[in-house]
């Protein structure tokens, strides 16, 4: 039990989130995860999220068009990537949740039949790996992992292994790439050292599974029913208005689901969408399988980069070179090094080829009499490409050293120097990069040129000839930017020194090869006078034919599998869904729809789906070891995860008349086994081909069910909007939109993808190992479903990386809950309200608010902008009630009971989709409404009235200047500074309010006017300044003309409103309504308006003294103040009065 004992120290679950928000007094979250616990259950009981299509006996099947019932019945079918069932869910798959959740929560309000679904994914290598793991360690440690030694685990360099289960994230989520293998603590001695997750039970240790338990996960069905309860009790907690009644989980364990992937892998390969040959693909050694995205827990997104491989015949060994070899290689055979090059058309410029000085190279044998010089690495990926005689994993015929075959003279194929080229040293060769053997072309590579000049520089310090290094370089490609010699240009004008200027080097390589492929012309060669972008496959053709090079393909980059293999890429014989270049009509119709039929949001994720449509090529769709469908076709293949779940949504839609339980153990509302679905009858149910009577015999399902479910299709389907992480558009994502359009009629196709970025939490990357980490569980258990859901409402909207702000949370429970409270209150003292007619300022003013807001906060939810929606329906909505009862109460006249109530109602509504716990108490217990608020519609108000929303602007700004201005002087006081008045003694307000805009502005106005291009929204500065230097008046005009393009080129109003210059309100009746709440906000004894004469000088009081006294009397020489005002922005004169 040591072991586990001190990995249970060291990586307590608990720990994960131990930088997070800590809680103080929770009684108040108590209180409302009480009610959200008490409508949970109401709503499942009810089945409110159980949403069905029309039925057949309401409207027979071909009674009406598809698209006329969902025109007629409107409906809303989102998804998101089901949740790979390795673990729990963390708070960044509650992001993408929530994006779908508020979605389905307006539809509903929208009069839409909502429906969001959600399965579970197993399929792949991750589970059945860790499971494999674990009979191996009990068979080692016990069933309790007790004979496991301590010392195994501390201080050693064991590999790290990803804590998540070890587990990918699922192709429904992101990766962390945190290091999060290695944890410390401050217990025992043993403990305190570095623990490293060497073993799978600590793993599943580290994630919160009991000691006791860990056994069982040995059989990778286990995971199957321990993980999905746990995602469904979870996204219950949150919420979350998901039918469970379509629920399943992947792989043959559901026999449904395994028809419905044989079927779609049929269709597939009869419509040759899936093909069988050799391709070359990423592939582990170890697992004897393709290695594909998910399988990995290093290298997602990596792909096979092919290059053309050269052979450099050997000549005249290095001396060095000679000795080490000896006789190991026969007499008379041939020994090449291998360079591998991305650039085939330019080795008629060869001059050198360099090796790393410090590196190993094996010889390997490749042929009869054939041997290749080049790095273990290379040799690793040659062998299952069946370039290499040998198996690249037994001993090669020689080792020698970078260093010992400087000097080899070597024939260059296609190289102007037919004597033959040195090999010469490179100190930034990499071994982890093509062969280890670079050729050298110094005219077009900028990294060769720097290289040569400073070999020959120091030709004694490397211990070579100065005049290997100072062979001839020849033109190869005329460019228009760098002339014939590019990389000589780019070195002297970035002004590059030496090999050592990697950053410079780095732009010279990425601007020689652009220049050079895309507006290159061949100089040399049978293809002289081409473009260099047509002449390349040639001249590599060339070269195979001849027998002077072949092609070679690695990884692009470093892949390591879950099982910890280096994976290579071979080339092999398999079965691969021919995305890309050989079906160009299937790629240009994927791509036109991504362009023309289907919403994605943003400019960033349909940039996204282009390049990945660009560059996907050729998809390895089965292996041979993990949990999946068996390939119907070849059944020793399994269906890989990438492949099986890309129209798993049709399933949704009939997945309840097939099975009760997520296993298909129990039947479904259909009555069906799982035999009984034929392929013919999936064609027919996914409106694929009409029903005759050989298909109903065949599959003995009745006419009416089959019906029902081809209903149930036709109507939920197209897919509304997916749901998913951005980095899920390099593969899942692109592959849905691709299968659909090959299996589904174009009335079917996906309507819409939403891509977001990952969340941050407290601005940080989530990360277990530096505890700022977050389960779904805990978070809702911390903060409470409707408090969670506001604060991932907040937390953004945009592809960009999100953050969860643990603060939001915990200020929405202190929200919530006073709101809450406040509404309960003010009803039940209804005697303090005021009824009768809504006739004051202020009830218009804030009836029309609301009304402005409830159609701001639809036009946000309607464009899924959800913290936009937060704003404007929660936060602004309370603004505009607490304006409205300030100022009322202000005005001594109190709020009105009716407005009170309108204003309870539209709160509960507007924030239903994001907080539907708090919505439903409101509705059901303070409104005493009699269904639940999940039925109700979102509210329609009459449009707000611009005067009324522009009043009010007015108020808030001339209340805010005001105020600001006397608590300038206050601050002022207490720093010992002169005041213009003394804010504490009895005090005078006077407000100057224009009645017109100086005449001089009109003159300006019309310039600007002149100026201005309505159709594009541009001013011409050239004659606008132009004419205010006519003027005269240029300190005090440019002002106001820059105000006046600010505005213009703002978007905030329209060009009439800048140019009508008409405020759409009585100013002076609107200072009326304010002078009883200046009085008392300001604390002074007066207030007055004066409504101000042309000119600023003379004024006649509108509003005066206490009992109005004043009003009336004319006032001569005004302040400077009064002359500086203007229709909407008065100038105001505070002063002490006795």
């Amino acid at each position: 039990m040591a072991a586990a004992q001190v990995t249970m120290s060291a990586l307590d679950p608990s720990k994960a989130s131990k930088n997070t928000f800590k809680l103080e007094n929770t009684e108040k979250r108590d209180a409302l995860i009480a009610i959200e616990k008490k409508y949970q259950a109401q709503w499942a009981e009810e089945g409110v999220f159980q949403p069905d299509a029309p039925t057949t006996t309401e409207i027979p099947l071909h009674a009406t068009s598809a698209a006329d019932l969902r025109s007629k019945y409107p409906k809303f079918f989102g998804t998101m990537a089901y949740p790979y069932m390795n673990g729990t869910l963390h708070a960044g798959h509650s992001f993408t949740v929530s994006k779908i959740e508020f979605t389905a929560g307006f539809s509903r309000m929208q009069g839409k039949r909502a429906l969001f679904p959600l399965g579970f994914h197993c399929t792949g290598m991750p589970i059945k790996a860790c499971a494999d793991k674990l009979v191996r360690e009990v068979e080692m440690f016990g069933r309790e992992f007790e004979q496991c030694p301590v010392d195994d685990l501390v201080d050693g360099k064991d590999e790290k292994i990803d804590p998540a289960g070890t587990v990918p994230p699922a192709p429904t989520q992101s990766q962390t790439k945190d290091d999060v293998t290695k944890f410390t603590t401050k217990k025992s001695k043993a403990a305190a050292k570095s623990i490293k997750l060497k073993y799978q039970f600590q793993i599943m240790l580290a994630i919160g599974i009991p000691l006791d338990e860990i056994h069982r996960f040995a059989d990778p069905q286990y995971w199957l029913t321990f993980f999905p309860p746990l995602c469904q009790r979870d996204l219950t907690n949150f919420g979350a208005r998901i039918d469970w009644r379509r629920s399943f989980v992947t792989t043959d364990a559901n026999p449904y689901y395994d028809a419905f992937v044989r079927w779609q892998m049929n269709r597939l390969k009869e419509l040759d969408k899936i093909k069988y040959g050799k391709r070359y693909t990423i592939y582990s050694p170890k697992d004897g399988q393709p290695c594909m995205d998910h399988d990995r827990s290093e290298g997602e997104g990596i792909g096979p980069q092919e290059y053309t491989a050269l052979k450099l015949k050997v000549k005249e060994w290095a001396p060095e070179a000679e000795k080490r070899l000896g006789d190991k290689v026969p007499k008379g055979a041939n020994v090449y090094f291998v360079p591998a090059t991305l650039r085939p058309e330019t080795m008629y410029g060869q001059t050198c080829c360099f090796v790393g000085p410090k590196l190993s190279y094996g010889v390997y044998k490749a042929g009869q009499a054939e041997y290749f010089v080049i790095t273990e690495r290379a040799a690793r990926n040659m062998a299952f490409q069946g370039i290499l005689k040998e198996n690249a994993l037994s001993t090669p015929t020689a080792h020698l050293t970078g260093s010992s075959v400087v000097g080899t003279l070597v024939h260059a194929p296609l190289s102007i120097h037919k004597d033959g080229v040195r090999i010469l040293p490179m100190e930034s060769v990499l071994p982890t990069k093509g062969t280890g053997v670079v050729t050298s072309v110094p005219s077009d590579s900028p990294d060769d040129f720097a290289t040569v000049t400073d070999l020959a520089k120091k030709a004694e310090y490397y211990g070579i000839q100065k005049e290997w290094a100072e062979l001839e370089v020849i033109p190869i490609i005329q460019t228009p930017t760098y002339g014939d010699l590019t990389a000589p240009f780019l070195v002297n004008q970035l002004k590059i020194n030496s090999p050592k200027d990697a950053k410079q080097l780095a732009e010279a390589k990425e601007l020689a090869y652009k220049e050079g492929y895309y507006k290159g012309t061949m100089l040399i060669g049978e293809f002289k006078g081409e473009k260099v972008e047509n002449a390349k496959p040639k001249v590599q053709s060339q070269l195979i034919q001849s027998g002077e090079a072949f092609k070679y393909a690695e990884p692009d980059g470093l892949v390591i599998s879950r099982s910890g293999d280096n994976c290579v890429v071979a080339l092999m014989d398999q079965w691969y869904l021919n995305y890309g270049e050989e079906d160009q009509h299937w790629r240009a119709q994927t791509l036109d729809w991504v362009d023309n039929g289907m919403n994605t949001y943003t400019s960033e994720t349909k940039n996204g789906f282009d390049g990945v449509i660009g560059w996907l090529n050729k998809w390895a769709c089965a292996r041979t070891y993990g949990l999946g469908s068996k390939l119907p076709f070849d059944p020793d293949f399994l269906v890989e995860s990438l492949s099986d779940s890309t129209i798993y949504m049709a399933y949704y839609t009939i997945a309840h008349y097939l099975h009760k339980d997520i296993f298909g153990k129990e039947l479904g509302l259909g009555k069906i086994r799982a035999e009984q679905m034929k392929d013919e009858v999936w064609d027919y149910v996914f409106a694929r081909r009409d029903l005759d009577d050989k298909i109903i015999k065949d599959c003995s399902i009745p006419k009416e069910t089959l019906e029902t479910m081809r209903r149930e299709f036709e109507y939920w389907y197209p897919l509304d909007l997916r749901v998913s992480g951005k980095d899920l558009i390099n593969n899942h994502l692109t592959f849905f939109i691709y299968i659909h359009i090959a299996l589904f009629p174009s009335e079917y196709w996906p309507r819409g993808v939403r891509a977001n970025g990952h969340l941050l939490l407290n601005g940080d990357k989530m990360s277990k190992h530096t505890g700022n980490f977050l389960t779904l569980d805990e978070t809702v258990r911390k903060y409470g479903a409707d408090a969670s859901r506001i604060a991932l409402a907040d937390a953004g909207d945009g592809v960009e990386d999100a953050n969860f702000e643990e603060s939001v949370a915990n200020s929405s429970i202190l929200r919530l809950y006073t709101l809450r409270e406040w509404c309960e209150e003010t009803l039940k003292d209804k005697a303090s309200l005021r009824t009768g007619a809504k006739d004051s300022f202020w009830d218009e003013i804030f009836e029309n608010e609301m009304n402005g807001l409830v159609e701001e906060t639809r036009q946000h939810y309607e464009g899924t902008m959800y913290k936009a929606a937060l704003k404007s329906g929660l936060y602004d909505f309370i603004s505009a009630r607490d304006f409205y009862r300030e100022s009322t109460t202000a005005a001594g006249i109190g709020m009105h009971y009716n407005l009170i109530l309108r204003y309870i109602e539209l709160q509960a509504l507007l924030i239903t989709p994001i907080a539907p716990h708090w919505a439903e108490h409101i509705w059901l217990e303070v409104l005493k409404k009699p269904t639940t608020v999940q039925k109700a519609l979102f509210p329609t108000t009459t449009p707000a009235s611009p005067s009324l929303t522009s009043a009010r602007d007015y108020i808030r700004t001339t209340t805010s200047n005001i105020l600001s201005a006397e608590a300038s002087q206050l601050k002022k006081q207490a720093r010992g500074k002169n005041t213009a008045f003394d804010p504490r003694r009895p005090k005078k307000l006077t407000i100057y309010a224009a009645t017109s805009f100086p005449a001089w502005q009109d003159r300006y106005l019309e310039f600007v006017r002149a100026a201005f291009d309505a159709t594009h929204l541009t001013v011409d500065d050239k004659r606008l300044n132009a004419d205010v230097a006519k003027g005269g008046e240029m300190k005090k005009a440019m002002p106001f003309v820059q105000g006046l393009k600010r505005r213009l080129l703002g978007g905030k109003e329209t060009p009439e409103e800048v140019f009508g210059r008409d405020l759409g309100f009585d100013e002076v009746a609107v200072l009326k309504e304010m002078v009883i709440g200046l009085r008392r906000t300001t604390g002074c004894t007066v207030v007055e308006v004066v409504k101000v004469d042309e000119g600023g000088k003379n004024g006649v009081v509108v509003v005066g003294g206490e009992d109005g006294e004043k009003k009336g009397e004319r006032r001569e020489g005004l302040p400077g103040v009064a002359a500086g005002a203007v229709p909407g922005a008065p100038g105001f004169f505070f002063e002490n009065v006795d």
